[in-house]
């Protein structure tokens, strides 16, 4: 009976692995690649340092040998270059016993083992498995986190809507550029969230994320804030101070409110994004920065450029990109997925015990109007939280605005019986599945909590009705 060749049992990652050997030894060298194509790997030889030099820089590999004395570039270049060009892959040092000190030192600057001479092949396949898996596991890692960052990298954008499906589609195509964005909305809408989204999905996350209310400060406090100032720029600058700015080298800067901006910062703001440099307040000397702006306002700047009070060429310089987000009523089916967020955020926040929250609750909040947006319903939700003590928050839970009666609420009232007596059980059934997925804006998931039903069967009666 033949044996089956090596090659084709292999595991399929090890078949895609390319090993790069170096060595003045030619012979050795071949000897080496020769039993690690044996495993399935694909092995190039290159018999000088100058030559696994060239390799590195024009081609791709997984793992490299290399000996470590050479006449040429000796195996210290190698992995620096290595780790240079290709900070990914895995180097192994073959030494002499002369020379282990510097093998030592070679797996600080970041060799993944060294092997002494003469080599033992089994022990080479050994190590070169075990640096592949290595390898193999830092790329699984990364996968992980790459889809970790497309399913949870707007966690702070929440919502099933279409209104809110679009708005992360359209930030997952802004984040990645360093364009300027305007983020227009009501406030409580969550505008500070979304640049916060913006900037973590951006390949300025490593950097800082700095923000300032434009709003909440004077004139000259807001252009210090922004600029930074030298000692004795004004009588209470007792020392220099780096402003949000250069704070913000490399990373993105938010300016929120920038529609109260007074207009003498606004021309010291315009020249900052037309040529890149900030003056410290005192100082005549511009400092280079590279900041990425994100801005918010719940004003209609058009409206403002009318009046006067917002130039129109830093209008157009925050709007490379715009992005508008809807009222919390606009999007009420998104109410029971933000109820469900907070509740458990701030039960651990608060380290309480929350179970649910009753029917007459959920309909409170969902009938309710929320001028205040998201922030409204968060600080409600949170209030029910710290004020509860039977573990359900309920309807007296609810802070004073929300304890009252609530037009349209869904909470029954006397005589809404009348009309119903002696129709067919079915045809009333059709119309509570109707009026509560009107009621949850086609949200089924809260429609069927608010049903006391299961979700399939909410689904099947769905289908049933043809609704």
């Amino acid at each position: 009976m033949t044996s089956p060749d090596p090659v084709s049992i292999l595991d399929d990652k090890a078949l895609a692995a390319r090993v790069l050997i170096v060595d003045n030894d030619a012979a050795h060298a071949e000897a080496v690649a020769e039993s690690l194509a044996r495993e399935g790997y694909e092995c190039s030889v290159a018999t000088s340092g100058t030559e696994g030099a060239r390799l590195i820089d024009e081609e791709v590999f997984d793992l490299i040998i290399t000996d470590l004395v050479m006449n040429d570039l000796d195996g210290l270049e190698i992995l620096r270059r290595a780790k240079a060009a290709q900070a990914e892959a895995e180097v192994i040092l073959v030494t002499g016993h002369g020379s282990i000190p510097s093998a030592v030192a070679a797996m600080q600057q970041g060799a993944f083992n060294y092997l002494l001479k003469p080599l033992d092949l089994k022990q080479l396949r050994t190590v070169a498995d075990k640096a592949l898996e290595s390898l193999r596991l830092r790329r699984t890692n990364a996968e992980l986190n790459r889809r970790l960052d497309e399913k949870f990298g707007f966690e702070g954008v929440i919502g099933s809507s279409p209104q809110m499906q679009e708005l992360v589609d359209r930030l997952r195509r802004i984040a990645p550029t360093n364009a300027s964005v305007l983020i227009q909305g009501e406030t409580g809408t969550g505008k500070e969230l979304v640049a916060q989204a913006i900037h973590q999905n951006s390949p300025r996350k490593a950097k800082p994320f700095v923000a300032l209310n434009c709003a909440a400060l004077s004139e000259n406090i807001l252009e210090s804030e922004l600029f930074g100032h030298v000692k004795g720029a004004f009588t209470d600058a007792s020392t220099d101070r780096v402003g949000k700015f250069e704070y913000a080298h490399g990373g993105t800067l938010f300016l929120d409110e920038v529609g109260d901006m007074p207009l003498a910062t606004q021309i010291k703001l315009l020249r900052v994004l037309e040529n890149g440099e900030i003056t410290r307040v005192g100082s005549n000397d511009p400092v280079k920065v590279n900041v990425r702006i994100l801005s918010a306002t719940n004003r209609n700047l058009e409206d403002a450029i009318a009046a006067g009070t917002f130039r129109e060429d830093l209008y157009h310089r925050l709007k490379v990109v715009t992005v508008r987000l809807p009222r919390l009523t606009d999007r009420a089916g998104d109410i029971p997925l933000l109820i469900e967020h907070f509740i458990k955020q701030f039960a651990a926040r608060h380290e309480k015990t929350v179970k649910s929250m009753s029917t007459a609750a959920r309909r409170r909040l969902m009938a309710y109007d929320w001028p205040g947006n998201v922030r409204q319903l968060r600080n409600v939700v949170e209030s029910m939280v710290v004020v509860d003590y039977d573990e359900v928050l309920d309807l007296d839970d609810l802070p004073a605005e929300l304890a009252g009666p609530v037009e349209a609420s869904g909470e029954a009232t006397p005589g809404t019986l009348a009309g119903l007596v002696g129709r067919p059980l079915s045809e009333l059934e059709r119309l509570f599945i109707t009026e509560t997925l009107r009621f949850t804006a086609g949200n089924r998931e809260e429609a069927a909590r608010l049903l006391e039903i299961g979700e399939r069967t909410l689904y099947r009666k769905i289908k049933e009705y043809g609704l």
